[in-house]
C-alpha cells in the first residue's frame, strides 16, 4: 500500500492511497474461510461448504469491507506516524471514488481531502490584564443560605384553622344557579387547593380562616384563570376544562401547613450527619464556608471565561471552512446546509478554542496521572451525592461510584477533558496580570449582561 499527500494550501491537503491485490488478499482469503466454518448452508454438513460457493456468496462484501477497514487503519497510522494534525475526519473525494469496480478490478486508488489544523501562536504575556472578580457575601445571602435549608428540611403539618399560605386537602364540585351540587356536574375528591395560589383576594379571603368540614361556593375562573390550574384541581386534562366557569363548591376534609425547620441539632444533624454540627454557632460557620466555595466557583468560572476569550482574541489563526462544513454535514445527516451555517460560527468558536487549549497543554507539557483522575472522579461523585441530599456518604461509596463512573470510556474521556482544562485555564492564569476586584453580587451579576 502506498499513502502520499498533496498540500493544496496551508489548511487543505489531499490524501492519495493505493491498493494492491496482495494488501487485502490474505485478510479476505481468512475471512472467508472462518465464514466456510460457520456456513449453515442447506445441501452442506456444517464446515463442508465449498471454498467456492462461500466465496462466490460473500467475496465482493468481504473485500468491500477489508479494503474499506485496511484503508481507515493505514491512513490513521500515516496521520499518527507523519504528526499530522487534522479537523474533522478524511473526507472522501467525490469525484475520485465513486462506483469502483470491485468484481474486476485488482487494484484500487481512494483519494481523501484533508482538513489541516493551522500553525498558530497563543501570544499571551504579563502586559495582558484580566480581572478576578471576588463577590462580597452579605447579611440578606447568609440569611437566604440559611433560610433554604430551613425550607428543604421543613415539613407539613396539620392546622385548624386557614391562613393565607396553606394548603387545603378535600372534595371540589360544580353547582347550578342555585349553588347546589349538580348530580351529574363535574367534581374531584381528594383534590388540593393552596389558599396562596387563589388569584381573586375576595375569594382568597373567604378561605382565610375556615375549618375542616367547611364549605366555600366561590367562582372557579376567576378563582384560577389558568387552564392548568383548573385541570389539576378537577383532575382532568386542560383541554377538558377550557370552557369551564360558574360556581363550586369546596368542602375542607384538612388544612394542612407548611413549618421551615428550626436551626437546632435535628436540622443540623439531617444537613451533615449525626454529631458532626453540634451548635448555631457551628452552622453559621459552614454557611460562610459553602457560600464561599459557591462563589468562588461563580468568580472562577467568570475568569475562565475571560481568560478563553483574551487567548481567542490573541491568537489570530483561520480554519478551512468548506471543508468542515461538507464535513459537518456528512457526520450529521439530519442537518441541512442551512441549519450548519445558522451554528458554524459558534461551531467554529469552540473548534479554536480547543485548539487553543490543546496547543497550551502540549507546550506547558500538561500530562493527568491516574490520581488525579480518581481524585476528580470523586470530587464529581460528592457532588452529586449532595444533590440528592446524601451529605454524609462515606469514602467508601464514593470510591465505588467513582470507580464505576471511570470505566465507561465516554464518562472518563469528559473527566478528563474537565481536568485538561482547568490545568490550562491555570496555565492561562500564570501567563497574565491578574487585577482582584471586589464587587457585590448585583454587579458581579451585570457583568453578564453585555
Amino acid at each position: 500500500m502506498n499513502i502520499t499527500r498533496e498540500n493544496t494550501d496551508d489548511l487543505n491537503a489531499i490524501l492519495t492511497v493505493e491498493v494492491e491485490k496482495n494488501d487485502y488478499e490474505a485478510n479476505v482469503e481468512k475471512v472467508l474461510r472462518d465464514y466456510r466454518k460457520k456456513a449453515n448452508i442447506k445441501g452442506f454438513r456444517p464446515g463442508m461448504v465449498p471454498f467456492g460457493l462461500i466465496k462466490k456468496m460473500y467475496g465482493r462484501a468481504v473485500k468491500i469491507e477489508e479494503i474499506n477497514k485496511l484503508v481507515a487503519e493505514n491512513i490513521q497510522k500515516y496521520l499518527v506516524d507523519e504528526k499530522i494534525e487534522i479537523l474533522g475526519d478524511p473526507l472522501p473525494r467525490p469525484d475520485d471514488n465513486e462506483h469502483p469496480d470491485f468484481d474486476t478490478r485488482e487494484s484500487f486508488t481512494f483519494s481523501f481531502d484533508l482538513g489541516l489544523a493551522p500553525v498558530f501562536e497563543t501570544k499571551l504575556n504579563k502586559k495582558n490584564k484580566v480581572i478576578l472578580y471576588e463577590i462580597e457575601a452579605d447579611e440578606k445571602m447568609k440569611n437566604d443560605y440559611i433560610d433554604n435549608y430551613a425550607r428543604r428540611y421543613g415539613r407539613f403539618e396539620k392546622a385548624d384553622v386557614t391562613e393565607e399560605k396553606d394548603v387545603l386537602k378535600g372534595k371540589i364540585e360544580a353547582l347550578d344557579e342555585n349553588d347546589q351540587p349538580l348530580p351529574d356536574g363535574l367534581y374531584a375528591d381528594d383534590t388540593t387547593l393552596s389558599v396562596e395560589l387563589v388569584k381573586d383576594k375576595k375569594i382568597q379571603k373567604q378561605f382565610i380562616g375556615s375549618k375542616e368540614n367547611d364549605s366555600i361556593i366561590f367562582n372557579l375562573r376567576k378563582a384560577f384563570p389558568n387552564d392548568y390550574e383548573i385541570a389539576g384541581l378537577l383532575k382532568r386534562q386542560k383541554e377538558e376544562v377550557e370552557k369551564i366557569d360558574g360556581n363550586f363548591m369546596f368542602t375542607i376534609n384538612e388544612i394542612t401547613r407548611f413549618r421551615k425547620a428550626e436551626l437546632d441539632q435535628e436540622l443540623f444533624d439531617r444537613i451533615y450527619g449525626e454529631g458532626v454540627v453540634t451548635s448555631e454557632e457551628e452552622f453559621r460557620k459552614r454557611i460562610d464556608e459553602e457560600i464561599a466555595a459557591s462563589l468562588s466557583e461563580e468568580t472562577g468560572y467568570k475568569l475562565s471565561m475571560d481568560l478563553r476569550k483574551l487567548a481567542l482574541d490573541k491568537s489570530e489563526f483561520a480554519l478551512t471552512e468548506d471543508f468542515l462544513k461538507r464535513w459537518l454535514l456528512t457526520v450529521n445527516e439530519n442537518n441541512s446546509e442551512e441549519q450548519i451555517e445558522k451554528e458554524f460560527g459558534n461551531f467554529t468558536k469552540d473548534l479554536k478554542w480547543q485548539l487553543i487549549r490543546n496547543k497550551i497543554a502540549r507546550d506547558s507539557e500538561i500530562k493527568i496521572t491516574p490520581e488525579e483522575l480518581q481524585k476528580e472522579a470523586e470530587n464529581i461523585t460528592r457532588q452529586q451525592f449532595r444533590q440528592y441530599g446524601l451529605f454524609y456518604a462515606t469514602d467508601e461509596q464514593v470510591t465505588h461510584y467513582a470507580n464505576e463512573t471511570l470505566k465507561r470510556e465516554e464518562d472518563a474521556k469528559r473527566i478528563a477533558d474537565k481536568i485538561i482544562e482547568e490545568k490550562v485555564i491555570q496555565a492561562l492564569k500564570d501567563m497574565v496580570k491578574l487585577e482582584t476586584k471586589t464587587v457585590t453580587v448585583a454587579e458581579f451579576n451585570k457583568l453578564f449582561e453585555s
